[in-house]
Formats: C-alpha cells, structure tokens, sequence
C-alpha cells in the first residue's frame, strides 16, 4: 500500500454514522485513556523542556496581545465568546508541538525554529484547515453577538465588571446563559470533532483537508465516551488558563499539544 493510499483507509472503509467495515476504527478504549495522553505529552513537554516553554510563552503573549486590543479599542463585548473560540483554532496553533513529539517518536531534535518552521506532508491543506478554524470561531463570534442582542437588545454592553450582574442577576441573563451555552456546546462539538485529528494528521499524512476533518469527525464519533471525556479534561484545563490570567497556557498549552499529538497516534494511526 502506497503512502498516498495509506491516508485514505479511513474513510474509505467506513459506512454508515454508527459502523464501520474497518476493525482498526473501533478502538474500545478505556473512558479515562485520557489520562495517558496527559502523561504521554507531559514527558514530551520534559524531554528538551525549553522549545516548550517558548512555544507556550509565545502563544501567552499572542493571546494577552488580542485580549489588550479588544479592550483597547472598546470590543470587550466579544472577549469570552473569543476565548471560548479560541479552543477552535487551537489544534492549528499546536502544529509545532506535534512536531516536536513526532520528532521525540522518531529520535530527532526538535528545536525552536524547527517547531514554527514545519513542513506538514500535506502541504498547504494544514493552512486551509487553519482558514477554516478560523472562519468557524468569526461565526461563533457573530452568533454571540446576535444572541446578545436577540435578549437586551441593541444596548451598550455594561463592560466586564457589570456583565456578570446583568447574566447572573436577571432573568433575561439566565435565559441567555441557558441557550447560550446550548448553542456554543454545539459549535464547540463540532469543532472539536473536526479538528482534534484533522491537523496532526494534516502533518503526518499526505491527505486534504477535508478527508482528514471528516476521518476526525468519524474516529471522535466510533470512540465517543473516550473522547468526551477527553474534551472534558481539555476544558478544565483550559478554565485553569483563564484563572490564572492565560498565565497557566505558558505550560498548560504546550501540554494538551504533545498530548493531542498521542492521541492522534493512538486512535487513527494506520496499522499495516
């Protein structure tokens, strides 16, 4: 089998939503497998620790730089539905904390300049599958909004201080809360579906981008609990990120980077 063919199995041995043909797409992993990802990626985050320390420190600074800009220029109306679409563009951003695990995997250096100069296999379709991320989170953004003015209506957001009254002390505020986080859950599941897989094999794998979005949706679909769990140790440590002032992201990111990247390898990666 051809390495172009290799990439392809995936899909074309799957049928139907709920089954496959392909016995390698039906992993049965444990609720919690989770967890070794976690541990997986923290002793890749130790092996050389300084390009993951920069990496981290790098997308921190990006992130602070977005957050003093939407305050800045009187658009802190869109600040948590940013930070909740941050987790969409956030497989793309790991691209070179893939790279240094592969390398890890493959017994070669991986420096710095190694991790934000990557070559995917796939060439030019990770960046396409970054376009579309990115497009997905100004939609979510624009959802947020529109949701915002459907319950208060066209009046001046009261500013981060008065928000959490206006959500939390009236019922207006509940009821958005309510279908507000109906309607994130489902961008951010589709999101995470999409891309979870989609972006690592994007670099590992000569394949486009719309087969590997569409092979991460079918392999999160054949291990749901698996990867609901995983999304739910994502969250909180992304929540542990907010806490600190996206401080925490300097180590938490590069972590759930090297960690994805073990996930990848051991759901969707071909045997044989």
């Amino acid at each position: 089998m051809g390495e172009t063919d290799k990439s392809y199995w995936l899909l074309s041995e799957t049928s139907g939503i709920g089954e496959t043909r392909d016995p390698r797409l039906q992993r049965h992993l444990p609720l919690f497998e989770g967890l070794r990802w976690l541990a997986a990626g923290w002793r890749d985050f130790w092996t050389r620790p300084g390009p993951s320390l920069a990496y981290g420190l790098c997308v921190f600074l990006l992130s602070a730089a977005f957050v003093w800009t939407l305050a800045a220029f009187g658009r802190d109306y869109i600040l948590f539905p940013s930070l909740a679409g941050f987790m969409i563009v956030a497989p793309f951003l790991a691209s070179g904390l893939y790279e240094k695990s592969r390398a890890i995997a493959e017994g070669r250096e991986a420096g710095f300049r190694s991790m934000i100069r990557v070559h995917p296999s796939a060439g030019a379709q990770v960046f396409f599958t970054g376009l579309l991320l990115c497009l997905l989170m100004l939609l979510w953004n624009r959802a947020a909004v529109l949701l915002w003015a459907l319950f208060f209506g066209v009046t001046a957001f009261p500013g981060l201080d008065g928000v959490v009254g206006v959500l939390f002390g009236t019922p207006y505020g509940w009821a958005m809360l309510l279908v507000g986080t109906a309607i994130g859950g489902l961008f951010a599941a589709f999101a995470f579906a999409i891309s979870v897989f989609a972006v690592p094999m994007l670099l590992d794998r000569r394949v486009d981008a719309l087969t590997a979005m569409g092979t991460s949706m079918k392999l999160v679909w054949n291990n749901l609990l698996p990867m609901v769990a995983w999304g739910a140790m994502v969250l909180v440590l992304f929540g542990v990120c907010v806490v600190t002032g996206l401080i925490g992201m300097i180590v938490i990111f590069p972590l759930l980077g090297h960690a994805t990247w073990h996930a990848y390898r051991a759901v969707a990666q071909a045997e044989g």
